[in-house]
C-alpha cells in the first residue's frame, strides 16, 4: 500500500505545520496501480456517507487535513475513493461478514486517516532541522535520511519546480485493510524526481498580500490587551492551533488573507469592531459586518482573546474548507465547533 502526502503552498492548504493527505492505494511491485475497479460502487456523496455512519469526527478531521488545491475537498475524496478505494480487494462487500451498505467507504477513509496520523512528516523533517524557509535549501539525501529514520524504510520524495511537494510512504498489510497491521516497506520501483541539492521547502503562505491585509498563519498574536486597540486582524484558533481568520463580512475563512479591522474605544474595557464592509455585530446570534449594522456590538478582551458578553468562546456548525466560509455564533445552540479569536495588531 502507498500512503501519500502533499505540501501545497500555492494555494496554501492545511495547517502551516502539517502536510496534507493525498490518498491511500494498493501498488503493484512494478510501481503501477489499478484504478476505478468497480463502477457499481462509485459514490459522489462521501460527506453524507460519513455523517450517516456517525463519523462526523472523521469528516471534520478530513476537512482540515485532506485538502483539494482547487478548494473542492469533497470532489477529491470522491475521486480517491472511486479511483483507488474500489481497488482495495479486502474492501469488497463479500469480505464482510455482516455487510452494511457503504461500510467499506467509511473504512477506507478511516484507515487512510489512521495511517496519516502515524506519519507526521512535518515533525519528522523538523526533528532533523529541515523546516520550511523562503531562503534555505536542502539536500535530497538529508530529506530522505530524516524520513527513512522515522518510517523505518526508504520513502520516495517528489518535487515540483525544485521544491519538495509530495512524500510517498510504502507499507505491506498483514491482514485486511480494515483490521490488519500496516508494516513499513521500501519503495516498489518509483524514483524521486528531485535534484540532489538545492531543494526548496517553502513556507505556506500566500504569494501576494493585498494592501491592508496580512497572510493567514504568520503573524503572532500580541500580548493580551484590554481592550484591543487600533487596527489588526482577527485570527481564529481551534484546538490550540491557528485555523484561518475572520474576514470582512464577519465570517470565518480558512484560506486566503485576513481582513483588517478597526477598533473604536467605548469605555476603559469595551470597544467595537469595524471592517471595510462596515460595523460588526452579532445579529440573530451570528457575527456580521456591513452597512446594515445600525448598532455595533461591544466587545472586551479576556485572557488576550476576543470576548462578547464576557465569553471568549464562539461556535460554528462546521469548520470552513476551501473557498467555503462558516458563520461564527455567540452561543452554542447545538453547534459542535468551538473556537477562540485572537488579535494581531497592525
Amino acid at each position: 500500500m502507498l500512503q501519500t502526502q502533499f505540501w501545497d503552498v500555492d494555494p496554501a492548504l492545511g495547517p502551516e505545520d502539517a502536510w496534507t493527505i493525498h490518498g491511500l492505494w494498493p501498488d503493484h511491485c512494478s510501481g503501477g496501480f489499478d484504478q476505478f475497479c468497480d463502477s457499481k460502487r462509485k459514490y459522489s456523496n462521501i460527506s453524507l456517507i460519513l455523517v450517516d455512519a456517525g463519523r462526523g469526527d472523521l469528516l471534520e478531521y478530513m476537512s482540515e487535513y485532506w485538502k483539494d488545491f482547487r478548494g473542492d475537498d469533497s470532489n477529491l475524496w470522491q475521486h480517491e475513493w472511486n479511483k483507488h478505494g474500489t481497488c482495495v480487494s479486502t474492501l469488497e462487500p463479500d469480505c464482510y461478514e455482516d455487510y452494511l451498505p457503504q461500510q467499506e467507504v467509511v473504512d477506507y477513509f478511516d484507515k487512510t486517516v489512521e495511517a496519516y496520523k502515524e506519519l507526521p512528516s512535518y515533525e519528522f523533517l523538523a526533528n532533523a532541522g529541515i523546516i520550511p524557509s523562503q531562503t534555505r535549501t536542502y539536500a535530497l539525501a538529508d530529506i530522505e535520511a530524516a524520513l527513512e529514520q522515522a518510517h523505518g524504510n526508504p520513502v520516495t520524495i517528489r518535487c515540483r519546480s525544485g521544491a519538495i511537494n509530495e512524500i510517498w510512504y510504502y507499507f505491506n498489510i498483514a491482514g485486511s485493510l480494515q483490521s490488519g497491521k500496516f508494516i513499513s516497506a521500501g519503495p516498489d520501483g518509483q524514483k524521486s524526481n528531485c535534484p540532489s541539492r538545492g531543494i526548496k521547502y517553502p513556507l505556506k503562505h500566500a504569494r501576494h498580500e493585498p494592501t491592508q491585509t496580512t497572510t493567514i498563519g504568520h503573524p503572532e498574536p500580541t500580548a493580551p490587551g484590554n481592550p484591543f486597540a487600533g487596527r489588526g486582524n482577527l485570527i481564529v484558533e481551534r484546538l490550540n492551533r491557528k485555523h484561518g481568520c475572520i474576514i470582512s463580512y464577519g465570517t470565518w475563512f480558512s484560506s486566503g488573507t485576513c481582513a483588517t479591522f478597526q477598533t473604536e474605544k467605548i469605555s476603559d474595557d469595551t470597544f467595537t469592531l469595524k471592517s471595510s464592509k462596515g460595523p460588526c455585530a452579532f445579529e440573530r446570534d451570528a457575527l456580521a459586518c456591513g452597512p446594515h449594522v445600525i448598532t455595533p456590538s461591544e466587545f472586551t478582551a479576556k485572557d488576550g482573546k476576543l470576548a462578547y458578553s464576557d465569553h471568549a468562546t464562539f461556535y460554528a456548525e462546521n469548520p470552513p474548507k476551501g473557498r467555503t466560509q462558516s458563520n461564527v455564533y455567540a452561543s452554542q445552540g447545538g453547534r459542535p465547533i468551538e473556537i477562540e479569536i485572537a488579535w494581531v495588531s497592525k
